[in-house]
C-alpha cells in the first residue's frame, strides 16, 4: 500500500513538473512520493511490524536531527555576524536555531511539572513546526532540483537580476550572476540565436550609480556587444524587476520569453513569482559562496510563505488548536467511564 500511494504521489509530481515546472506544489508531491516509497523501502527490509519499526527510528532520529539543525544554524548565524556584520538578516539562522530548541525546553518543563497543558502547548507548537518544517523541505528539495535542470537554449531575452552596488562596484555575488548570464549568452549565440541581456536594476540610496548601469559596464568589458544590452534601472524588487522588464520588452515589440538569471538560492522564488505573474520564463541560477547559503534559503522561504500568508497561517492555526480540542473533549473522559 506504501509503494502504491508513493508511487501515485510521483506519478501526480510528473504530470505537473512535465506541465508546468514553476510550482512549488511540485515540491510537496516529490517529497511525499519519496517519502511513502522511502517508508516501503525501509520497511520492506525490516523484520517485525513495521508501524512500530518506523515509530521507533523516528522516536530516536528526529530529535537529534533537530538538534543537529539547530546546532549548524547557529553556527553558521555565527560566522554570517562575523564576515557581513550584524544585521537584522544575518541573525536569521541564529534566531531559528534558537527557536528550533524552544519545543525541548518546553518538554523538559512538561516533565519536571507533570502539567498536561504545558504538554499540550507543546504538541501545539510541534504540530506547526512540523508543517513548517515539510514545508520548508519540499521548498529545498526542489529548489535543488530545479537548479540542476541543464539550461534550454531558445530564449530572445536573458534578464539578470541585480543585488545590490558597493559604491559603483560590481560585488562577487552580484558578478557571478553577470557571469553566468554571460555563459547563457554564449550558448544562445552557439544556437545561432541573439538574445538581448537585459540588466535589471534600480539605483538604491547608498549606491553611486544605478545597478543597471554598473552591470552593463561589466557586460560590456566582459564581451557582451553594447547594442545587444538594455538597461531596466527602475525597478527595486524582484516583483518590478519581472514587470518592468515585460514592459521594455512590450515597448520595443519583442518576444518576452526570456530567461531569468539570479543566485541559485533565488531561483525557485523568482520561478514562482513569474507564473504567478504570467510571464514565459525560465530561471538559471549563479553558485553563491556556502557560508552565504543559509541564511539566504531560509529568507527565501520566508518569503514564500509570507506569499501563502493566509492559507499557511490557517493551517497552523489549524494544527495549533487540534491538541487543544481534544484535551478540552477528553479531559472528563476518565471520570465518566469511573462512574
Amino acid at each position: 500500500m506504501l509503494l502504491i500511494v508513493g508511487v501515485g504521489f510521483l506519478g501526480v509530481f510528473l504530470l505537473r513538473f512535465g506541465k508546468d515546472r514553476r510550482r512549488l506544489s511540485n515540491g510537496v508531491f516529490l517529497l511525499l512520493g519519496l517519502a511513502f516509497t522511502g517508508v516501503w523501502l525501509l520497511g520492506s527490509g525490516a523484520g517485525g511490524d513495521l508501524p512500530v519499526v518506523l515509530a521507533g527510528l523516528l522516536v530516536l532520529l528526529s530529535p537529534l536531527l533537530v538538534l543537529l539543525l539547530a546546532g549548524l544554524l547557529m553556527v553558521n548565524g555565527v560566522q554570517l555576524i562575523r564576515r557581513e556584520g550584524l544585521r537584522v538578516a544575518n541573525l536569521l539562522p541564529l534566531g531559528l536555531g534558537v527557536v528550533l530548541l524552544v519545543p525541548y525546553v518546553l518538554l523538559a518543563l512538561a516533565i519536571f511539572t507533570g502539567n498536561i497543558w504545558v504538554i499540550v502547548i507543546l504538541a501545539s507548537l510541534t504540530m506547526a513546526v512540523s508543517y513548517l518544517g515539510f514545508l520548508f523541505a519540499s521548498f529545498l528539495l526542489y529548489s535543488l532540483c530545479y537548479g540542476a535542470l541543464p539550461y534550454r537554449p531558445g530564449m530572445d531575452a536573458i534578464v539578470v537580476h541585480g543585488s545590490g552596488l558597493v559604491g559603483a562596484r560590481v560585488p562577487p555575488l552580484l558578478a557571478s550572476r553577470l557571469d553566468r548570464a554571460i555563459e547563457v549568452y554564449r550558448a544562445e549565440l552557439a544556437e545561432g540565436r541573439t538574445p538581448l541581456v537585459i540588466a535589471s536594476g534600480g539605483k538604491g540610496t547608498d549606491e553611486a550609480v544605478s545597478e543597471a548601469s554598473a552591470m552593463a559596464g561589466y557586460l560590456v568589458d566582459h564581451g557582451v556587444p553594447a547594442d545587444c544590452v538594455v538597461l531596466e534601472d527602475r525597478s527595486a524588487t524582484t516583483r518590478e524587476n519581472l514587470l518592468f522588464t515585460k514592459r521594455l520588452l512590450g515597448e520595443r515589440s519583442h518576444s518576452t520569453r526570456m530567461v531569468l538569471v539570479t543566485s541559485n538560492f533565488h531561483i525557485l522564488r523568482t520561478a514562482i513569482l513569474a507564473r504567478r505573474l504570467d510571464l514565459d520564463a525560465e530561471v538559471t541560477g549563479s553558485r553563491t559562496a556556502f557560508y552565504y547559503l543559509p541564511a539566504a534559503i531560509l529568507r527565501e522561504f520566508a518569503a514564500v510563505v509570507a506569499a501563502y500568508k493566509w492559507i499557511n497561517v490557517l493551517t497552523c492555526l489549524a494544527l495549533v488548536a487540534l491538541p487543544v480540542l481534544a484535551l478540552l473533549l477528553t479531559q472528563d473522559m476518565p471520570h465518566n467511564y469511573g462512574d
